[in-house]
């Protein structure tokens, strides 16, 4: 995306080239397919505790390694898969968050069959169906959760969800598109 001189991108993003090309072209942009929706759900909670970019340099590592992100192909994940998974160098290597993914792809079909698609189920928490666009001058006014994030991580805790705690649901919600967060006057921002 070019810039025009005046304008800059949320600064958090121009420490690195992967993190500029993300935000850019990804973050903040509404994910219209479940697949994408079960991939940023795999890679947050991984991200737990972790800086972003640790995961996002991982990215295509953890979509071979995670059946490019199929979440029926995951949820059969067996503990053979897990030990195998624990031996590749090429993602984070913690059992809790591996078996958290299997354990997760499982709740995530169930929400599928339950709401028709894990989308809808995210849009029945959001005002009238339809992304939050915050009105951001600068970073610091962005809050790492909300009460949007609390009641949805709530339920998906409710349900089983593993490492998607308030502060992680809030990220999620940030880089599917379902809150928009980028700073005004950031040349990412698009709002309808």
């Amino acid at each position: 995306m070019k810039k025009k001189q005046n304008q800059k991108a949320c600064a958090w993003a121009t420490s690195d080239p992967i993190y500029l090309k993300y935000h850019d072209n990804e973050w903040g942009r509404e994910v219209k397919t479940d697949k994408k929706m079960f991939e940023f759900l795999t890679l947050e909670s991984a991200q737990a505790g972790l800086s972003w970019l640790t995961i996002l340099k991982r990215r295509s590592n953890y979509k071979k390694a995670f059946a490019g992100f199929d979440a029926k192909k995951v949820a059969a994940f067996t503990a053979k898969d897990i030990e195998r998974l624990m031996q590749d160098s090429g993602i984070i290597r913690n059992r809790l968050k591996i078996q958290a993914a299997v354990s997760n792809a499982k709740e995530f079909i169930k929400i599928q069959k339950e709401f028709g698609s894990f989308r809808s189920y995210l849009k029945s928490f959001l005002p009238e169906g339809k992304a939050v666009i915050n009105h951001w001058t600068n970073l610091k006014q962005i809050p790492a959760r909300t009460p949007l994030s609390d009641a949805i991580s709530k339920d998906m805790k409710k349900r089983g969800f593993k490492f998607f705690g308030s502060v992680i649901c809030y990220a999620h919600l940030q880089a599917v598109g379902y809150v928009n967060d980028h700073i005004i006057g950031c040349p990412a921002r698009r709002v309808k």
